[in-house]
């Protein structure tokens, strides 16, 4: 389950929909069918994130030296790590 709630990702999809349908980039006959795929889409994104975030955060934690959160090495860390971990997962 993502950290994200439910109608927050429910908001973002009427945005993103209404975004679309404001510049002309699309055109929805099933309009209901196309805001559930764009909140699956969403919800599928941010599941991804929550659990790329988990693996970094742990990766940090398992150092033999504590880093701590917050810190400028930690951001830089968690940066890196991130990266890292979204490259890993897109292949």
């Amino acid at each position: 389950m993502s950290r994200i709630s439910e109608s927050r990702i429910s908001h973002l999809a009427h945005l993103v929909m209404n975004g679309l349908r404001s510049a002309n980039l699309g055109d929805f006959p099933n309009e209901g069918r196309a805001l559930s795929e764009t909140k699956r889409v969403l919800q599928a994104f941010f599941q991804r994130e929550d659990h790329i975030d988990d693996i970094v955060r742990q990766k940090i934690n398992s150092l033999s030296r504590h880093v701590p959160v917050g810190s400028r090495e930690w951001d830089i860390l968690y940066r890196k790590y991130f990266e890292e971990e979204s490259r890993k997962q897109r292949r």
